[in-house]
């Protein structure tokens, strides 16, 4: 993990996406919006950053489009980090 000396568990979403409870566990109490991956073919179409799906429909458009979740997503002791952000990960090694 960036030379933080950290091993990680990896899921390939490709092959193995995360069900709509998964996200909806892993969202939390957090801002659905920023799990979206703004990068997004499936998100600039839409015109996510104008116009936000609602959390049900953003839960069930990842579910079905892996690539629209921001990734990485790094979970570390009910503490998480997305997207590449080394400062994020070192927070979560405290």
């Amino acid at each position: 993990m960036l030379g933080l000396g950290v091993e990680l568990e990896t899921r390939d979403l490709a092959r193995d996406p995360l069900s709509e409870k998964e996200l909806e566990e892993l969202i939390g109490e957090r801002d659905h919006r920023t799990f979206l991956n703004p990068r997004n073919e499936l998100y600039r179409e839409r015109k996510m950053a104008e116009k936000p799906p609602s959390r049900s429909e953003a839960v069930r458009l990842m579910a079905a489009h892996p690539n629209l979740i921001r990734r990485p997503i790094v979970v570390r002791r009910g503490r998480l980090a997305l997207g590449l952000d080394e400062e994020a990960y070192r927070g979560l090694l405290k």
